[in-house]
């Protein structure tokens, strides 16, 4: 029998105002994807962000931007949103 590590996700507090722009069942969607993170955060679609130490996961044409910490077993969940956006510093 395997043993998982478990992560604790969480997020910074403007991802609620992303998630807000974003249509109700695409937003289902999102969390989805963001609760895998929590027992593979480096998992499949897994892309590590050049010159950040940040990494993206894809769903469909949204884009959600995290952090892992492994020391910590931690994932903070940094930014969601269509694809176009998602990458501009505010």
């Amino acid at each position: 029998m395997a043993s998982y590590k478990v992560w604790t996700v969480t997020f910074k507090q403007s991802v609620a105002k992303d998630l807000r722009a974003i249509p109700n069942a695409e937003v289902r969607r999102i969390l989805d994807r963001i609760d895998t993170l929590a027992v593979n955060p480096r998992g499949d679609g897994c892309v590590k962000l050049s010159g950040q130490e940040r990494y993206r996961v894809r769903q469909g044409a949204y884009r959600i931007v995290y952090e892992i910490h492994d020391d910590r077993l931690l994932v903070i969940v940094i930014k969601a949103g269509h694809r176009s956006g998602v990458y501009e510093k505010r």
